[in-house]
C-alpha cells in the first residue's frame, strides 16, 4: 500500500470500464457515500477517499498551512488519481469536495470527463456584491463556540446543516462523523472553508458542471448555485431537489440517489 492510498485510506469498489471518484465534504468520511456507492458498482469502478483531516485519517498527517487553502485538496486529489492511474473520471464532489474538483479540473481538465457538484458554493461569506448565506460576524461566533466547547457545538450545529431533529439517522450519523475529527482540525478546516474565495477560479472551469442543490439548505442559498451556473467556464446545468439540508445524499437518499444516478449516467446536452 502507498503513502497516497494508506493516508487517505482510497478505496477501489467495481471494476467498470469507467472510473468516478467520490469526495466528501467537512465533518463527513467516505461513509456517506454508502446509499449511492452501491449502486454504482455493477458498471463503474468507484475511487472513495477520505480528506485529510477528516476522522478516520492519522491526525499527524494533517499540515495546517497546506489545508489553510482548497489547493491543498486538490493536489490531494490529484495525486489519488494519479497514484490509481486514472486517466480521465466523473467526480462527485459534495460541499468542500465539489470546489476541491472543480479547482483541480483547472489544473488538469484532461483527467475530468465531468463534475457533479452537491450543495457547492464558491463562498460563503456575503461580500456587497454576493450573497453567500453568512455574515462574517456569524461565522466568527461559530468558529468561537468551536473553540469552547466543541461537543456542544455539534450538537446544535448538525441538526442545523442536516435539517432534523438529534433524534434522526442522518443527523446521529453526522455528529458521528464530526466526532471523530480532532477539534483543533475541525476548527482549521472550519475557517478554511467559511473564508475561503474561490470565485475567481469558476471562468477557468471548462469541464462539465452538474450542480445539484436542496431547495432548503441553511449553509448554501438557492442563488448560489444559480451563480455558479452563470460565472462557470464551460457547460452547466442546475437541478434543485425538493430535499432539505446541506446533505441529501444521507438525510434523503430516496430523493437524491436516483437524481445523481440519472446526472451520472448522462451528460449535459
Amino acid at each position: 500500500m502507498t503513502m497516497v492510498e494508506s493516508a487517505h485510506n482510497v478505496r477501489v469498489l467495481g471494476s467498470g470500464p469507467k472510473t468516478i471518484v467520490l469526495g466528501h465534504g467537512f465533518g463527513t468520511d467516505q461513509s456517506v457515500w454508502k446509499h449511492l456507492s452501491p449502486h454504482l458498482i455493477a458498471d463503474y469502478k468507484v475511487i472513495v477517499y477520505d480528506n485529510m483531516g477528516s476522522g478516520p485519517t492519522n491526525p499527524d498527517y494533517f499540515d495546517f498551512d497546506r489545508y489553510a487553502t482548497l489547493e491543498g485538496y486538490a493536489y490531494d486529489l490529484l495525486a489519488i488519481l494519479e497514484e490509481f492511474q486514472v486517466e480521465k473520471c466523473i467526480y462527485v464532489g459534495h460541499s468542500l469536495s465539489s470546489m476541491t474538483g472543480a479547482i483541480a479540473s483547472i489544473f488538469r481538465p484532461d483527467l475530468f470527463h465531468k463534475l457533479i457538484m452537491i450543495s457547492a458554493s464558491p463562498r460563503f461569506m456575503n461580500t456587497d456584491d454576493y450573497y453567500g448565506g453568512f455574515e462574517k460576524k456569524e461565522i466568527d461566533q461559530l468558529c468561537s463556540a468551536m473553540e469552547t466547547n466543541y461537543k456542544s457545538w455539534i450538537s446544535g450545529f448538525a441538526p442545523l446543516v442536516v435539517g432534523g431533529d438529534m433524534d434522526s439517522v442522518a443527523v446521529q450519523e453526522f455528529s458521528r462523523t464530526l466526532f471523530n475529527m480532532r477539534p483543533d482540525i475541525a476548527l482549521s478546516v472550519f475557517k478554511t472553508i467559511f473564508t475561503f474565495d474561490s470565485r475567481h477560479y469558476l471562468e477557468r472551469v471548462i469541464v462539465p458542471c452538474h450542480i445539484i442543490q436542496s431547495s432548503k439548505d441553511m449553509a448554501v442559498p438557492m442563488v448560489v448555485a444559480e451563480y455558479l451556473h452563470q460565472n462557470l467556464g464551460g457547460k452547466s446545468i442546475v437541478e434543485m431537489m425538493p430535499t432539505e439540508g446541506h446533505l441529501p445524499q444521507l438525510s434523503s437518499p430516496e430523493i437524491t440517489i436516483p437524481v445523481l444516478l440519472r446526472h451520472i449516467n448522462h451528460d449535459i446536452c
